[in-house]
């Protein structure tokens, strides 16, 4: 029970087959407790459509019953990382409720490029496309990180971990352009945290590449069968599973670990083939 009385934030769950849940059950056994976000409609949605708000509904709706049925009673709450505002309540609101987080799971990832599982080129990717993706997937650990800071809830010696994967490094044979960008965006704002954070703070950061994985809403639209079978046969061990990168979390979210800045590889040795 290496995370005992420990408080995590874990971000990015929409259903159960997400990664962040699975990394949420472990944290679950092994004695730590969890705080969920999804995206729902809050006060700070402003001038939404039918369409837009009957879409955040249906979303929080299924994140609540998806966060019920593998984890119980676990806190819910509602965090749109493009809404500052929203950022900053939810820190406040925690820091309101008493909670103190320990570390947080950085799993939030948007591209409006992608679609039926066709990449747009990247020279006909809008600006508006580019900074939006940037914004979610990478600048949003920056300010959630400066948010739950500020409002003394993230801990001293506390572990913050991101997923990302191979395609932050290297064109694949499952093409990414723009998200792959803001992959890498993330990966090098995790090790300018790591040292920034770990001499203010004794705070770890860390950023994980996982296996393709099609288990979730997000592999789902961006990869093939295909894709998957080819992956496993590259990899020396195989594909990683779910499970294996919720092991990884918790080691890097264990207490007292002198880990900070690394990219950690949970992909069965994918990433030294060619």
């Amino acid at each position: 029970m290496i995370l005992k009385d420990k408080i995590f934030l874990i971000t990015g769950i929409a259903d159960a087959g997400s990664l962040a849940m699975y990394a949420a059950k472990e944290i679950v056994k092994n004695g730590g407790s969890v705080v969920c976000t999804g995206l729902g409609v809050s006060e700070f949605h402003t001038n939404l459509s039918d369409r837009a708000a009957s879409f955040l509904n249906k979303t929080f709706i299924d994140f609540k019953a998806s966060i019920q049925q593998e984890l119980g009673d676990a806190r819910v709450d509602i965090l749109d990382v493009t809404l500052e505002d929203n950022v900053e309540y939810f820190a406040k609101k925690l820091t309101k409720d008493g909670v103190k987080l320990d570390g947080f799971l950085h799993a939030i990832a948007m591209d409006k490029t992608i679609r039926n599982k066709q990449v747009k080129p990247l020279l006909e990717v809008t600006r508006d496309e580019f900074c939006d993706t940037l914004n979610v997937s990478a600048y949003s650990l920056i300010r959630l990180t400066h948010y739950l800071l500020k409002h003394e809830v993230l801990q001293k010696g506390s572990s913050v971990c991101s997923i990302s994967y191979i395609a932050a490094e290297k064109v694949t044979f499952h093409p990414y352009r723009n998200m792959s960008i803001a992959k890498a965006a993330l990966e090098r704002i995790s090790i300018e945290l790591a040292d920034e954070l770990g001499k203010s703070h004794n705070i770890r950061v860390n950023t994980i590449r996982f296996s393709p994985y099609m288990g979730s809403k997000a592999g789902t639209a961006t990869l093939t069968n295909e894709d998957i079978e080819t992956s496993d046969k590259l990899s020396p061990l195989g594909n990683a599973n779910p499970q294996d990168l919720a092991f990884e979390v918790v080691h890097l979210f264990r207490p007292e670990s002198r880990i900070t800045g690394e990219t950690r590889h949970v992909d069965g040795g994918y990433h030294i083939m060619g």
